[in-house]
């Protein structure tokens, strides 16, 4: 029973910490996906016909050239990183983390801070490999969610949170 309550629970031991951090951030990277590509398909225009997103669903896109889509898509991530991080956030102070280490405003400002810093360095590798190379957007995406996995746990754990 103790280990269900540490589960649940968001002041749990390292090992059950990070397993609900790999949770919440599943969560948090499918919301901005999704919107990632939602935002991509219909306001800021940049998906490619031979986008998953676009071949799954069957669904019409724009012709556009490389240095447009990769504008586009950088605004798309932005927007889906303001939705997705809130979530994040939302998971992380009531699931994974202890807050209370700074004032709430504080804790969140510092939250989109850091996600920030992931979220410009992997936009900025997807516009380039895009502008680039070419590289197919759905791809060229993926670069951010990993920029995003190896800055965030770290920093959130030992600078934002209570451990």
């Amino acid at each position: 029973m103790n280990a269900i309550a540490s589960f649940l629970g968001n002041d749990s031991g390292n090992l059950f910490q990070f397993i609900k951090y790999g949770v919440s951030g599943c969560i948090a990277t499918a919301i901005h996906i999704i919107i990632f590509h939602l935002v991509a398909w219909k306001v800021f225009f940049a998906m490619q016909a031979e986008d998953w997103f676009v071949r799954v669903f069957n669904l019409p896109v724009q012709e556009l050239d490389d240095a447009t889509r990769s504008r586009n898509s950088m605004f798309s991530n932005a927007t889906a990183f303001l939705v997705s991080n809130l979530v994040a956030y939302l998971i992380n102070i009531y699931w994974v983390f202890v807050p209370g280490r700074y004032h709430w405003v504080l804790e969140i400002t510092l939250f989109y801070l850091v996600s920030g810093v992931a979220i410009v360095i992997g936009t900025s590798i997807m516009g380039v490999l895009i502008r680039r190379f070419g590289m197919l957007t759905t791809y060229a995406f993926a670069s951010n969610l990993f920029a995003a996995l190896m800055i965030n746990y770290a920093m959130r754990k030992f600078f934002i949170f209570n451990g």
